[in-house]
């Protein structure tokens, strides 16, 4: 990986159509504004943006304030400007950056007479206005002239920032109460996931820029400044104030004891957001498939590239679109990708062996480690099954990623995922693995998305001379994130390269690259060409007594824990209750941190 994106009075029944409606009308409107002229595409696009994003929050704040401030109010609201209230203080004690909580709502409109519930859709609204706004000012650059890497980079934090406030929007939508008091559509950890990702986006655009210098970075760090903050304090403060429903946002070895309500789980062992139909065309044969889309390079097919079936494909549709690509190796032009507007689109291949989507795009290539990617996927419900995802870029070019996924509910099936540094970026959002072989060398699983991987094969690969393989690179930045990578029941072998010479290289389970790095290995095999000691320090010190890693009933050669390392965040995991936090029934639903009165092992784990 890379190594270093109101208060009025009406009610929210008089505006025009309800606020509910208006997060479908953003890609309307973004639309409208793509068929202009391509010069003035970014402006009027972010104008469309901006102008929704700041409708959306003034609604929502009309609900939260309605009735709030009386006639005399506003004088004596002045004359206390800058003295936060007793709720004020309260609230912004539970989050990592007080100050800044306190200053921000200290300048927005109704934050002086709001309770401290109130504060947390406040502060929601106020960081989407925000990041709302520093979408709009990135565009204003979008014309200027820059060198290849800096454009990676800007291009990187555009794309993040628009899913930034997607994200923030849906999770402000879902937190404000709607005119009858009730919660609208979305789940406690439907919230975390999308403020988890809203947070990784900014750590990815930030790191982006790490080694670049100029204008470009200098105007994009002005527009990010504060945002990483203001969504962590957004986490922290949608943690506690839902932790007596069905989510705590504190780490495991700090949780509060809280009482969960068990999460469905399909016996298949896949996860219960996969519908009936779903889990039958997982396990279809090709043959049985009707396909809405068929890819084929001889020109049988609808289309002859993979690009021009996405585009195709309708957008945001709640049907699932199933695009059939036949045997071949599809490299194209630029990165296949499947934006975050194309939602519910499944890929199926002729087989791993049959079906490979295939790319060369390194770090070498003066581009960011996200932009290597030969396939890319952030559209909600993205589905993959038999073909294989490859970057054939090699170990001497460094970061080079084959698949990469921020797409949320994603579902990867008895695919191959082959490269070397970077292979699988699992960025951000839930993510399930199964029955998938991942090759690589340096941190070749590597990201912030909670991810669960059942009945996989991990190889690692021959590195570079002098070079260490760690399987995992888990970058969680905030305690309040919902994210990790589970490992469960899978294996961790050396592939044939690598055991012909592997006591000359040292392979580890993993590093931490960010500061509460979290990673768990269960019920699985461990192959010897992994160190005795497991895990491999990132520089030092760093993270040792923050990041959680973690081990239960692990089995083979390299099992053995009796040399593992003594980093206070390390954990040989002794009780069926902590171990099932990381199965597929708890971890991707969001409510890994809460005590369970029962797993369901048959989807869960094995006993």
């Amino acid at each position: 990986m890379g190594y270093g994106r109101l208060g009025s009075s009406e009610s929210i029944a008089s505006l025009p159509e309800s606020v509910a409606s208006l997060p479908q009308l953003l890609p309307n409107q973004i639309q409208e504004a793509k068929s202009k002229s391509p010069k003035r595409k970014h402006k009027l696009i972010l104008l469309a943006i901006l102008s929704l994003v700041l409708l959306v929050a003034s609604a929502i704040s009309a609900v939260l304030l309605v009735e709030r401030r009386t006639k005399g109010s506003a004088g004596s609201e002045a004359a206390i400007r800058r003295k936060p209230t007793q709720a004020i203080s309260q609230t912004c004690s539970k989050t990592g950056y007080p100050n800044l909580c306190v200053n921000s709502l200290l300048d927005f409109p109704g934050a002086l007479n709001a309770g401290e519930r109130d504060l947390v859709h406040i502060s929601f609204n106020m960081t989407l206005q925000r990041v709302g706004k520093a979408l709009y000012g990135a565009s204003k650059i979008a014309n200027f002239a820059m060198e290849t890497r800096v454009r990676s980079a800007y291009e990187d934090c555009f794309e993040l920032l628009d899913e930034s406030v997607d994200q923030l929007a849906r999770s402000l939508m879902t937190v404000a109460p709607s005119p009858d008091g009730e919660r609208q559509s979305g789940s406690s950890q439907d919230v975390m996931t999308w403020l988890s990702a809203a947070l990784t986006n900014q750590d990815t655009c930030t790191e982006g820029f790490s080694d670049v210098n100029g204008y470009v970075k200098d105007h994009m760090g002005e527009q990010l400044r504060d945002l990483s903050e203001l969504v962590s304090n957004c986490l922290a403060l949608y943690a506690f104030s839902s932790g007596d429903e069905d989510f705590s946002g504190i780490p495991i070895q700090n949780r509060r004891k809280l009482l969960e309500k068990s999460l469905p789980v399909k016996k298949s062992g896949f996860p219960a957001w996969l519908t009936r139909r779903e889990r039958r065309l997982l396990d279809m044969p090709v043959t049985g498939i009707q396909a809405d889309i068929v890819v084929s390079q001889d020109g049988n097919g609808t289309y002859k590239t993979i690009s021009e079936a996405i585009k195709a494909a309708p957008e945001r549709s709640d049907r699932r679109t199933i695009i059939y690509v036949r045997a071949g190796r599809y490299e194209e032009k630029n990165v296949i990708k499947v934006g975050r507007k194309k939602t519910n689109l499944m890929f199926i291949g002729d087989g791993k062996s049959r079906t490979i989507i295939s790319g060369g795009k390194s770090v070498f290539d003066n581009v960011t480690t996200f932009h290597t990617a030969s396939f890319a996927a952030t559209g909600a419900g993205f589905i993959a099954r038999d073909m294989t995802f490859e970057n054939w870029a090699g170990p001497a070019k460094h970061q080079a990623v084959a698949l990469r996924v921020g797409a949320d509910h994603a579902v990867v099936y008895r695919c191959n995922i082959i490269g070397y540094q970077d292979t699988l970026y699992v960025h951000s959002q839930r993510q399930f693995f199964r029955e998938c072989a991942v090759y690589g060398t340096v941190d070749f699983i590597f990201g912030n998305a909670a991810v669960v991987f059942q009945n996989c094969s991990l190889y690692s690969r021959k590195p570079m001379a002098l070079q260490k393989n760690t399987v995992t690179a888990q970058n969680r930045k905030d305690p309040n994130q919902n994210t990790g990578i589970s490992i469960h029941n899978c294996r961790i072998l050396a592939a044939p390269d690598l055991e012909a010479s592997k006591g000359n290289f040292s392979t580890y389970l993993g590093r931490p690259w960010k500061m509460y790095s979290r990673t768990v290995y269960m019920q699985t095999f461990i192959g010897d060409h992994i160190h005795p000691r497991g895990w491999l320090e990132w520089n030092t010190t760093f993270a040792l007594d923050t990041l959680y890693y973690g081990e239960y009933m692990n089995y083979g050669p390299g099992g053995a824990i009796g040399q593992r390392v003594t980093w206070p965040g390390y954990r040989v995991i002794t009780t069926l209750v902590e171990a099932g936090k990381f199965t597929v029934g708890q971890f991707i639903y969001g409510s890994s941190w809460l005590p369970s009165t029962g797993v369901a092992f048959s989807a869960g784990l094995s006993v």
